[in-house]
């Protein structure tokens, strides 16, 4: 966009006060690290929000899943949303929605009143989150103001993954796990009041809604992602299990079928014609979908098997946040020289590393013996793919469409977290429960009166039994983490192919942030 096209002033959707850019990016800052900040926020919680709403661990993994299924799969929907009816409007729509939200996460008293909120947060986020970095383009003229805009944005992004895990440790720890939610509140009020003050509305560009598109695409990832779940819970032949992985493939079929007919599609499926930008999107989605599952599983494992509080646990990941933002550093000054396939295979090895050497965590593991290290490996490998992956999704593609691609990479990242750690949640499901049983004749042997009465009401084994069932799970699963990067390796491989003019391409576009979560 160029200069011309910002909105003048007097212009219905001005600003009332112009001349504050600043002020303007510090509202579309602000709403961007709130939402970046509820993908790691929350885990921290994890373990308290199971305690007080009584989830089941397999259960407790829907409080990410539900959250990131729907902004995952209604992110393209939201950034076309804001082209059609003007970025401003749809901004402040998804910003008072995601506060809403937030609220009823914060006061929900049953586990369905806390996933049906975490859905509509996803909602919210998908709806105001793409529009954040566009209204920057309708707010600040081509250029060097521009470029800085877009760089302050992007460090926001990156430093929310480590804010959130602090501020989720300190709330929960000083005050209640739902002051994790409750924060948002203050945030999303001033940026609500605001955005009329200080930021331009945007052209509104006719255009058709694939409402049809985006639902069929997140209704069949929902239905296979409880599939897995509900496989780790009942069993792979489960009546609704079969169920619920039946209708993942007629939603998702439909979905496919309805994109190649769509005269406005959400997800432009040329965007897959080209090897490398298809790989991309495979490897983002692999190596995301072991990321969240490590985080989740890591989470339960310092907190209710290594004791430590939540301000500890947040601490315990601050290592793995300096690893990816030195990694991702490295990355960006020589990815131009060497372009994306040295980075994306050598993320891979250091990911797939690190996961395999946590598949030997156990109850006797310490967290500098048995979890930093394996973490710091896992984090240097993301910090090298983030900004290969971001490069390499829009090298080649239409200014135009540029949005688009980046737009698929994040919600590729974001729908296949969802995915891996219902995949991880399915092989730990079936390790528990074969651990738990050649624990419980130990257990019975043992436990005293007020142990065994506890175990018949919730059917889960107390410490230290229960600690070596946790342990035993968690260390399988990770296995499928194993898998989940092996796959994206191959992808590094022997899919992606680098042209030589691809290195100027992405020379060119070393300064574009990506607007994903960290």
């Amino acid at each position: 966009m160029t200069t011309s096209q910002l909105t003048a002033p007097g212009q219905p959707g001005t600003a009332r006060r112009q001349g504050r850019p600043g002020i303007a990016l510090t509202v579309i800052a602000a709403l961007q690290l709130m939402v970046v900040l509820d993908t790691t926020i929350v885990n921290i919680a994890l373990p308290h929000i199971q305690e007080a709403l009584s989830f089941t661990t397999t259960q407790l993994s829907w409080v990410v899943n539900a959250y990131t299924l729907a902004f995952g799969g209604l992110l393209l929907l939201g950034g076309r949303a804001g082209d059609i009816l003007g970025r401003r409007r749809v901004f402040i729509t998804g910003v008072l929605l995601f506060t809403a939200a937030s609220l009823l996460c914060g006061i929900a008293q049953e586990p369905w009143q806390m996933l049906a909120a975490r859905a509509l947060q996803g909602v919210g986020g998908a709806i105001a989150s793409p529009t954040a970095l566009a209204l920057i383009t309708t707010t600040f003229p081509e250029g060097p103001e521009r470029n800085r805009a877009f760089g302050i944005f992007a460090a926001v992004s990156a430093s929310g993954a480590a804010i959130g895990l602090l501020a989720g440790g300190m709330l929960t720890q000083w005050l209640d796990w739902r002051w994790v939610f409750y924060v948002n509140l203050p945030i999303g009020i001033l940026v609500a009041v605001l955005s009329p003050l200080f930021i331009n509305e945007s052209e509104r560009h006719p255009g058709r809604f694939d409402i049809t598109g985006a639902l069929t695409s997140t209704a069949g990832m929902a239905s296979l992602v409880y599939g897995f779940i509900r496989a780790a819970d009942d069993g792979w032949r489960n009546g609704l299990t079969l169920a619920a992985f039946g209708a993942a493939v007629v939603l998702l079929t439909a979905f496919v079928l309805i994109e190649r007919r769509a005269r406005e599609p959400i997800t432009p499926l040329r965007m897959f014609a080209d090897r490398n930008r298809s790989g991309t999107y495979l490897i983002m989605m692999s190596l995301s979908a072991a990321m969240f599952g490590m985080f989740f599983f890591i989470v339960l494992f310092v907190q209710n098997v290594l004791d430590y509080d939540p301000i500890e646990s947040g601490l315990a990941f601050l290592p793995v946040t300096v690893m990816v933002v030195t990694a991702a550093g490295i990355s960006s000054k020589l990815l131009p020289v060497f372009g994306p396939k040295p980075f994306l295979t050598g993320a891979t090895v250091f990911t797939g590393s690190g996961m395999a050497w946590l598949t030997a965590i156990d109850p006797g593991s310490t967290y500098l013996g048995g979890v930093l290290g394996p973490m710091l490996l896992f984090g240097f490998g993301m910090g090298l793919v983030f900004v290969t992956v971001t490069l390499t999704a829009v090298s080649g593609v239409a200014q135009h469409e540029s949005g688009a691609a980046s737009s698929l990479l994040n919600a590729a990242q974001m729908v296949g977290g969802s995915l891996g750690l219902s995949i991880l949640m399915t092989v730990f499901g079936t390790a528990g429960r074969d651990e738990a049983e050649r624990q419980l004749p130990s257990f019975l042997a043992k436990a005293t009166p007020a142990q065994q009465a506890a175990f018949a009401k919730t059917h889960e084994l107390p410490p230290p039994w229960g600690h070596r069932v946790l342990a035993e799970g968690i260390a399988t699963s990770f296995w499928a983490g194993v898998g989940l990067v092996g796959l994206a390796f191959l992808m590094a491989l022997f899919v992606i192919k680098v042209r030589k003019s691809d290195l100027e391409a992405l020379s060119g576009a070393a300064g574009t942030p990506g607007h994903g979560a960290v």
